[in-house]
């Protein structure tokens, strides 16, 4: 039921958050989902705790989930929330910092006890007063209480019950910004319906019994409304960034004519790109999980030998174990896509935590000589370009490429316009089916962009030896020669050099002469985006040029970086990009702005460090 007193306001972050199993990641997908089918602009943070069950009610078992909706282009999932819902005291300590100063604030009354508030770490046993928080709209609910008196009478045992109490603070947020509880309770039924439909119910009670309780306590002051926004044509659905991978990759499969093998190792946060590509075997995808990261990628340059299009996904520690097999595949020249959801490092370091610190490791982390194709995605939906783009270099010039993509854009989503694919380039491999009619067949002869023929194995006439040891730079017998050695160490490098032909130019957002030029590559995009944006709609001279091509750079790169006062490189690692920028620009200065925190830039950070420059 719309209510029609609500304040109409361009944009607003909720902000989920209680202990890992109070199911606060699929209550802010539910809310985030019913915002996008209005039509609003999302993007979402899913916050997880590294630890796989942290002690319950304790500060280091908080899962969060924050999701900005907005009735214009939203790029980023916003820096503070303008409401808070709190399922237990840790929940409340933990997100204090992310509180606007009029926010709203919702915590379960229930949970108030001086057991819990003890273990969140509070050293009196009023939560409320010790964070602070007297002059905030604080709502406190009875939410476990309430929802076990909407359910009585269900035949539901005490934990079935009170796991449905996030669905009531599910309602509660469904009225406060005027959200049909209609999909949510579609996406309940299909979940539940037909295995447990008494679940089913008693979810779709509680989401009634929290939207009641808001609509008939009058403890909200105000109601909100975020209008649609103005979104080009098309059919959209909310997508998160290893999904899109994932679909980038069916994609590029479909257009060269090839089968898909994906052969990986489950490992945080990359692990549904490969549970992704497993439901579709019907569109010819075959996929193995590994026991192990090495076997993870031998498996998928084996496939490539054998005439597939080969994918293996990782994270950081993955990478590493796969360094040496990678060299193996830039060796025998095999077109294979290896995709790196960064996270914070080093070792196990942060797992559930974003990070882009992978980037030098994706350079030059191999032995030898050993140069490959790098690339980086910048938001959950456009996965789905990059990876189509890294699949269609890796083919084309027989050669792995590294996608790089992070926790945070992997995790997030935001609407996504699922296209034709005949807006796609089309993809082909330089495949060899047939013997030459005079002479022996050349395996490493080249074509004009330096890519070897691609001869699978089982033709007659187009045996070849192929394996880790160097090959003669014709015939792909093992040669030790020391010049061979030399042409084609610098044919493999020219051979990814050559790939900037097809690396499309940067395009700075701003004056190409501005005073300060805000440098970012990979998935800082919308934050970036957003700080320069607002710096400019207050006459600032600044600009933002954000990379996506990282190896080798696009070919305007100098172009785009000359002509400003001040360069500054902002990356979630120490400075890594910038030392890799000041190699190759030795005659430019840059600055830094650098983070290691396992959370994304603010976007009140980076205005205050670009207005310190200015």
């Amino acid at each position: 039921m719309e209510n029609i007193n609500a304040k109409e306001v361009k944009d607003v972050v909720i902000r989920f958050s209680g202990d890992s199993g109070d199911g606060m990641q699929l209550t802010g997908t539910l809310f985030s989902n019913t915002s996008a089918l209005i039509g609003n602009g999302i993007s979402t943070f899913p916050d997880y705790p590294a630890e796989i069950r942290a002690p319950q009610g304790t500060v280091a078992g908080v899962s969060g989930f924050q999701v900005h909706i907005g009735s214009g282009n939203v790029t980023n999932p916003g820096d503070y929330c303008d409401a808070l819902v709190a399922m237990n005291p840790a929940a409340l300590k933990a997100n204090r910092k992310w509180l606007k100063p009029d926010a709203t604030v919702i915590i379960d009354g229930d949970t108030l006890t001086e057991e819990n508030v003890k273990k969140a770490g509070f050293a009196t046993l009023d939560p409320i007063a010790e964070l602070g928080l007297e002059g905030y709209n604080v709502v406190i609910p009875d939410i476990t209480s309430m929802t076990k008196a909407a359910l009585d009478g269900m035949g539901l045992d005490n934990k079935s019950v009170v796991k449905c109490k996030n669905m009531f603070a599910l309602g509660i947020c469904f009225y406060i910004y005027n959200q049909s509880e209609d999909y949510a309770k579609r996406y309940i039924d299909s979940k539940f319906g037909k295995k447990n439909p008494a679940v089913a119910e008693a979810n779709k009670r509680a989401i009634d019994a929290g939207y009641n309780y808001a609509a008939n306590t009058h403890q909200f002051a105000n109601t909100y409304k975020v209008s649609a926004a103005p979104l080009e044509k098309g059919t959209y659905r909310s997508i998160n960034g290893n999904v899109a991978t994932a679909w980038g990759f069916i994609a590029a499969a479909e257009k060269s004519g090839l089968p898909l093998f994906c052969g990986s190792y489950p490992i945080t946060p990359a692990t549904v790109i490969l549970e992704e590509l497993a439901k579709h075997k019907s569109l010819g995808v075959k996929t193995v999980q590994a026991e192990d990261e090495i076997a993870g990628i031998c498996t998928s340059i084996g496939a490539a030998f054998a005439g597939n299009f080969a994918v293996t996904t990782t994270s950081g520690p993955g990478l590493s174990l796969k360094s040496e097999a990678l060299g193996l595949a830039v060796m025998a020249e095999l077109p294979l896509v290896v995709v790196d959801v960064q996270r914070g490092g080093p070792s196990t370091g942060l797992p559930t935590k974003t990070e882009q610190s992978d980037l030098m490791q994706a350079l030059y982390g191999r032995n030898g000589e050993c140069p490959v194709v790098v690339m980086a995605a910048s938001s959950p939906s456009d996965c789905f370009h990059y990876a189509y783009m890294a699949s269609k270099i890796a083919m084309e010039h027989m050669t792995p490429v590294i996608l790089l993509t992070d926790g945070f854009i992997a995790n997030g989503s935001e609407p996504w316009r699922i296209p034709s694919m005949a807006e796609y380039p089309a993809i082909c491999p330089p495949i060899v089916n047939e013997a030459p009619a005079e002479g022996e067949f050349m395996p490493y002869a080249r074509g004009e962009n330096l890519a070897r023929g691609w001869a699978f194995p089982g033709k007659e006439g187009l045996e070849h030896r192929i394996g880790g040891l160097e090959k003669d730079h014709l015939k792909g017998s093992i040669s030790y020669d020391p010049a061979n050695h030399q042409e084609m160490t610098r044919t493999r490098a020219a051979k990814v050099a050559k790939v900037v032909e097809d690396v499309p130019a940067l395009e700075v957002m701003g004056e190409k002469d501005a005073d300060i030029l805000v440098v970012g590559w990979g998935g800082t995009k919308g934050h970036l985006q957003a700080a320069v944006s607002d710096l400019q709609a207050e006459g600032k001279s600044i600009a933002h040029l954000h990379f996506n091509y990282l190896n080798p750079l696009p070919s305007n790169t100098e172009e785009m970086l000359a002509g400003h006062k001040h360069i500054i490189v902002c990356e979630l690692n120490e400075g890594q990009f910038a030392a890799y920028l000041r190699q190759n620009f030795q005659h430019l200065t840059f600055a830094q702005y650098n983070k290691t925190e396992g959370q994304p830039f603010t976007i009140v950070e980076l205005k205050q460090k670009f207005n310190s420059l200015l």
